[in-house]
């Protein structure tokens, strides 16, 4: 036998792990970013009425955006500061199986954090440029 396909034998159960582990990766992205949703349209449907008065008052879109983005990424930085040291510590113990493995360096968790944040921004956003750009004359007449 060639060492190839005996290395493709010997790392067949990584590759079925590679595929789980995406497959849920993705999921896992997915339904979160559905809830960050749904969490991005109560907090502008609670704060219509002073989306409006700030609107009126001279606010710019970008300004509303960055007031209703802002407890979001606080809540992202968090479980930032949570994840990345356990995961870390994960992935030290699983490559702790392998003979020759790769070392874990700072830039991957931070390419990973960076990610994380640019996606949470943009399904937060999306939300808040529509609350943004409402006309604030309906949302305090309707309040």
């Amino acid at each position: 036998m060639f060492q190839d396909q005996e290395n493709l034998k010997n790392y067949e159960a990584e590759a079925k792990w590679k595929k789980i582990m995406l497959f849920g990766a993705i999921l896992t992205i997915f339904i979160s970013c559905i809830g960050l949703f749904g969490l991005s349209v109560l907090s502008a449907q609670k704060r219509t009425k002073e989306i409006g008065i700030r609107k009126v008052l001279g606010a710019s879109v970008s300004g509303v955006v960055a007031i209703l983005s802002k407890d979001f990424l606080k809540l992202v930085i968090v479980s930032l500061l949570v994840a990345i040291p356990l995961s870390w510590v994960a992935a030290n113990k699983w490559l702790e199986n392998y003979p020759y493995r790769i070392t874990l360096s700072w830039w991957m968790f931070a390419v990973a954090a960076l990610l994380v944040a640019l996606i949470a921004s943009a399904t937060v956003s999306f939300h808040a440029v529509k609350a943004a750009v409402a006309n604030p004359v309906k949302s305090l007449r309707a309040e």
